[in-house]
């Protein structure tokens, strides 16, 4: 009898895949840059920034960096995972030796002033709040003090430090 449904399954399984379309149905078109403007020039203050303590990753999904945690039934924890699968971080701060996630950076324009956007950056503050992981803020602006990046990392990863020392 187990058989018979390990084959029902198999058939199922064989049967979605023909059906799908492969990538040949689709035409895709390559996105030539990675970032936006301001986001690429936030990079390079925050690569001068963490100097040689951390190395900075942009644009990682979500999911690549929290995960739903265990213990929740099928169904709630695919649900959470569904919220995050399609987010993405800003930049990802790592240790430079092993690449451990240290901190996820968001830079908010004025793009975050819209509903949806707070709605997202609501659910990215407390997917990590939950995920004890340090999310960290800064405004888009025209041009920034590396210092003041640096002091703010500092600070928001130890926060009883005085900034920079």
């Amino acid at each position: 009898m187990e058989w018979v449904i390990v084959l029902l399954v198999l058939v199922v399984i064989v049967s979605v895949f023909l059906k799908s379309p492969s990538g040949k149905d689709y035409n895709y078109r390559q996105r030539r840059m990675l970032f936006t403007p301001a986001e690429r020039s936030f990079l390079g203050v925050l690569d001068q920034a963490i100097s040689d303590k951390y190395r900075v990753f942009g644009k990682v999904r979500v999911a690549d960096i929290i995960t739903p945690a265990k213990g929740m039934s099928r169904k709630n924890w695919q649900i959470a995972f569904n919220r995050i699968s399609a987010k993405h971080f800003d930049y990802v701060l790592c240790s430079k030796d092993k690449l451990e996630v240290i901190a996820v950076i968001e830079l908010d324009d004025k793009s975050h002033n819209t509903k949806k956007a707070n709605d997202r950056d609501s659910l990215l503050e407390n997917a990590c709040k939950s995920a004890s992981l340090s999310l960290i803020r800064f405004q888009a602006k025209s041009n920034y003090q590396i210092q003041n990046v640096r002091d703010h990392i500092e600070l928001v990863l130890n926060p009883g430090s005085s900034g920079s020392g």
